[in-house]
């Protein structure tokens, strides 16, 4: 399938039906490195022990959704297209977010953040948060363990860099 045909099929979908593909935390520089040559790389990400470690395309249709969940790397998100809904959490409100007990979800939270159920997860209504809207040309960084959700509000293109 053509980069092409994938917009068309899964990104280029009706409001009334619902997101048709997303493709999330891909490695997409390294598959088509001509891509690359239009991403820059923030000066930011090279100031850790071990430099940049990973760089990521998110690209999908309106109303994807990355569940709320943390990263052990520094993360600096940038939009580059559309916008996207984003919530923040300290990670000294893990307990309220009800992480995942599966050993590889860990990092996840059993809750739906914007459709809680309170009587299962009653500590989350109380978990302080911080929200934005990242709009293109934008960019935000998320510290290691910050918890985030987020979701597209329109087709989005977004890229993420990681370093440690």
């Amino acid at each position: 399938m053509t980069v092409r045909d994938y917009i068309r099929s899964a990104l280029l979908t009706s409001d009334d039906g619902p997101p048709a593909g997303y493709l999330a935390q891909h490695t997409l520089f390294d598959q088509v490195p001509s891509l690359a040559r239009d991403i820059y790389t923030p000066d930011y990400c090279v100031l850790g022990e071990n430099g940049l470690e990973q760089t990521n395309a998110w690209l999908g249709p309106k109303g994807t959704v990355s569940p709320l969940h943390h990263d052990p790397a520094r993360n600096l998100l940038a939009q580059v297209v559309g916008a996207k809904y984003l919530r923040l959490y300290a990670p000294a409100t893990t307990l309220r977010l009800y992480p995942h007990p599966d050993t590889l979800l860990h990092n996840t939270s059993m809750v739906d953040v914007e459709a809680p159920d309170l009587a299962r997860f009653p500590l989350f209504a109380d978990a302080p948060y911080l929200e934005a809207v990242l709009l293109p040309g934008e960019m935000l960084y998320i510290p290691p363990h910050y918890w985030h959700y987020v979701r597209s509000l329109s087709v989005s293109f977004s890229v993420s860099f990681w370093w440690t």
